[in-house]
């Protein structure tokens, strides 16, 4: 998956791995990276993703959850826990890929 980095014009290649920083991308990238990149994660089988959103003012995690709220596929999310972030990430978990599905 590849997509612009915070700072440039270049797109930057990223891992699909069950692992999101969004501290690399621009917040107004946000609303289409995330939906991108769980689908991604979903057509690799990696149905455990943890987003990095970082703890600050809590706008972003706000954000994220927003996003999260309306994607069909996604069952469950929540604070990371306290080794794999805490409050400054979310572990979503979604459904496996259906074939005829159209999410997005």
């Amino acid at each position: 998956m590849k997509h612009r980095k915070k700072s440039g014009d270049d797109p930057v290649a990223i891992p699909i791995d069950g692992t999101l920083d969004l501290h690399l991308f621009s917040p107004k990238d946000i609303k289409t990276l995330v939906p991108g990149y769980l689908q991604a994660c979903r057509e690799k089988g990696i149905l455990q993703v943890r987003i990095i959103h970082g703890k600050g003012t809590g706008s972003l995690r706000r954000t994220v959850h927003s996003i999260l709220e309306k994607l069909d596929f996604v069952t469950e999310y929540g604070r990371a826990d306290i080794t794999a972030g805490s409050w400054g990430a979310t572990i979503v978990y979604m459904r496996a890929n259906d074939e005829h599905e159209t999410d997005l």
